[in-house]
């Protein structure tokens, strides 16, 4: 998410390619089991053909990472991209908007039904011919990414958010412990942005972002009630001491309640999401994905 300041904004000194930016190799809306449209586009990473036909048939069976933006994002904007990018060093890239931004459809829940919108672009990359994946999720984005690999994990109970897009590692970025925080000036805006009408008709026409006017019901697992359910998925919490969006206790609480299991980075001076995610930081989430999400051997 990014209504405001909250944080230091990095700026990269890597150009992304322009055909990245710009046209990406591949690209098509995809249909979610709830059937709304949404727009996802395919890099098949560095040392691979850059060709449609060769994306569509004849990729090999490597690792693509799948980018959840944060909320008002969307494929498009040159954050993600840059993010995108930086992960095309390690393997291909699946970039999508949530419902509800940019060219996809529907209306944004504002990480409840968006599980959705990444299990169909998970299942997407294993179509490509993928068979590692990992997501990768920043803000709103890094909530979705632990509620859909709880679900999608062995230790997922069934209920009607459980698809079978697995995953086979998770990193969120800058992601909330629970839901209704409201301890910063920009939660405090994004609520009112999400739970008055003129708020959302600030964020439809001013931030390209359509949310959904009902309320949670019923309210979706939270994050750090995800997170006991996602092992032995290995999982990557990545959070700045600078962050103005969520402090330091949402990391530690998403950490705590992994038992052991999740590695947890505290990045000193960063602040939210992809923003703030300096080029040097982006490569390390890729290595940490690409290893983490190798078969056992």
């Amino acid at each position: 998410m990014n209504l405001g300041p909250a944080g230091h904004v990095t700026r990269s000194l890597i150009r992304p390619r322009l055909e990245t930016t710009l046209r990406p190799p591949l690209r098509r809306f995809l249909r979610t089991v709830d059937g709304v449209t949404i727009d996802a586009a395919y890099d098949p990473g560095r040392g691979t053909s850059d060709t449609a036909d060769d994306a569509l048939g004849n990729v090999p069976g490597d690792l693509a990472i799948v980018v959840a933006h944060g909320f008002t994002g969307d494929l498009e904007r040159l954050h993600v991209r840059r993010a995108a990018t930086a992960f095309t060093q390690y393997g291909a890239v699946v970039t999508f908007s949530f419902r509800g931004h940019g060219a996809s459809g529907g209306r944004s829940t504002v990480g409840d039904r968006e599980v959705l919108d990444l299990a169909a672009a998970v299942e997407w990359a294993r179509e490509l011919g993928h068979t590692r994946v990992a997501t990768v999720g920043f803000s709103m984005g890094g909530s979705v990414v632990l509620r859909h690999a709880a679900i999608n994990s062995a230790g997922g109970e069934e209920h009607e958010g459980r698809t079978g897009a697995h995953t086979d590692a998770v990193v969120s970025v800058s992601a909330p412990a629970r839901w209704y925080y409201r301890g910063t000036a920009p939660m405090r805006r994004l609520h009112w942005l999400v739970t008055r009408p003129v708020g959302r008709a600030v964020s439809r026409y001013g931030l390209r972002t359509r949310i959904h006017h009902r309320e949670w019901d019923p309210v979706p697992s939270s994050p750090v009630e995800s997170v006991p359910l996602i092992a032995p998925t290995p999982l990557l919490i990545v959070h700045g001491e600078q962050d103005g969006y969520f402090p330091v206790d949402h990391p530690r609480m998403l950490a705590d309640a992994s038992d052991g299991h999740a590695d947890l980075w505290l990045e000193p001076g960063m602040g939210h999401a992809e923003n703030a995610a300096d080029d040097e930081l982006l490569a390390r989430i890729g290595q940490w994905a690409a290893k983490a999400a190798a078969p056992a051997g």
